[in-house]
Formats: structure tokens, sequence, C-alpha cells
């Protein structure tokens, strides 16, 4: 039988035990931590656990938040894998190298761990990788968070980048709207068209079915401004998607979102 939380998150642990190696009674507990989709307690250190119970032993199993993505059209073929609790492990090929650069920074920076294959018709521009691997982010961050129950939902960062200064809002809310007040002041980052930038996050903002807000307070050099842009939003995102130690059901007076 599973006992009832402490102050710790689990019933009556002896004084002298760790929480990672107790006993009640005959069952021994085996302590690992898991995510926020399926909450049972929570301890003082945000660590979220569930039970399963086999063969005499009460095993505490890691719920990791993933999603895998294929995506075929006939200007792009894309594979994906993200998973939102991460390292911030990456191993990005889209064939654009700026592009390239820019999602490894936000892998880092969000502490997930995301693979991308993508395959796009860069014969014509670089338009549809860039516009197409949004999506099939957005779509894999929505899948991963499923009904999003005890994250944060919402997050923000403010981020030097030498001379430059922006500030990523987002909001987990289900819904889309994006504003990106963030002029590039040169058309080209050596290869790669600026504009690309906010058409990216206009189509992962969309796909994840989130509000995102970004804004450049100042900025004189185009890769400075992309690459705070990247690094911003994707510690909002990390704080976003956390598991809020005080909240167990939907992050919403609506109870969806």
């Amino acid at each position: 039988m599973v006992p009832e939380p402490n102050s710790l998150g689990f019933g009556p642990l002896p004084a002298a035990k760790a929480p990672n190696s107790g006993e009640f009674g005959y069952e021994t507990l085996i302590y690992r931590p898991l995510l926020c989709r399926e909450i049972s307690w929570h301890n003082r250190d945000s660590t979220v656990y569930t039970a399963t119970t086999g063969r005499g032993f009460m095993i505490l199993e890691p719920l990791m938040r993933t999603a895998t993505i294929s995506r075929q059209t006939a200007e792009t073929q894309i594979e994906l894998e993200l998973n939102v609790d991460g390292s911030g492990q990456s191993d990005i090929q889209t064939g654009v190298g700026f592009f390239d650069h820019m999602l490894t920074l936000f892998t880092k920076h969000g502490a997930f761990d995301l693979r991308v294959k993508a395959v796009g018709d860069l014969h014509v521009d670089q338009h549809h990788t860039v516009e197409d691997v949004g999506i099939c982010i957005g779509l894999a961050l929505r899948q991963a968070l499923g009904d999003k129950k005890g994250i944060r939902r919402y997050g923000h960062f403010t981020l030097p980048m030498e001379e430059t200064l922006i500030t990523s809002a987002v909001d987990l809310s289900g819904r889309y709207f994006l504003v990106f007040n963030s002029p590039f002041p040169t058309q080209k980052i050596g290869e790669f068209d600026s504009e690309l930038v906010e058409d990216f996050w206009q189509a992962l903002a969309a796909n994840a079915l989130m509000n995102l807000h970004v804004v450049l307070h100042h900025g004189r050099n185009s890769h400075h401004i992309s690459e705070a842009i990247f690094k911003g939003t994707a510690r909002a995102l990390r704080m976003a998607v956390e598991c809020d130690p005080r909240i167990t059901g939907v992050p919403s007076t609506k109870g969806v979102i």
C-alpha cells in the first residue's frame, strides 16, 4: 500500500534514511525522478514522483516528455525528436548553416534534447526548410506537453547579447498569438535571410498553440539580434514547461488549455 505523503513527499521514512533508499514495512522503494504529466507527490526540491508496484517492490519510474514528428511534403522531408526534459544535447542537420547554429543554441539554452534531420528544396530558397522545421518543433512541443498538467505555463526572459537586448515572453495557453517587434538592420545574415527568423517563430508558435511576444529593446548587429532571440525564447520556454511544485492540475481556471 502506498503511504501518505509527508513533508518530504513520502510517508513515514525513518529519520536516518535518505529519500533515495527508504522502506515501508517489507516493501523497498527505489526512487527515480518523474516530471509533470502524471503527478503523485511532490517534494521540496520540486522533483515529482509516481509509483508502480511489482514483485514486492514499489518502483518510482521516470516519465520523460518526448515527441517524434515525421513530416513529408513536396518541399521538405523532416524527421524530428524532442525531449523537453533533456540536457541540451542536439543533432541538427537542416542544410542551412546559420539556422543549424540557431537551433543548437535554442536546444542548449532550453535544456532540451533535439534531433532534426531536414531535407528541403534549398535550390529554391531557405524559406520552406526554416518554416517547416518551425512547424515540426511546434507540433513536437505540443505533443510532448500533453494536457499540460503541473507546468508553470508562463515564461519570460530578458537576454543581453553584447549591444543587443531582447525580451521574450511565452504563454502555453493553447491559443496562438505572435507579437514580433524585432526589426533587423540588414536583410541578410551571411547567406541567411533575416526575415526568416520571424517566419520560424511564427510557425513554431502557431503549431505549439502558444502566445509568443518578442521585443527588441536595442541592437545593431543582425547576428546578435537573431542569437539573442533564439537564446531568450529558449530560456522563456524552459521556464514555462517546468513543473510547478504547487500545481498538480492544469494551470487554468478553465480546467483545460
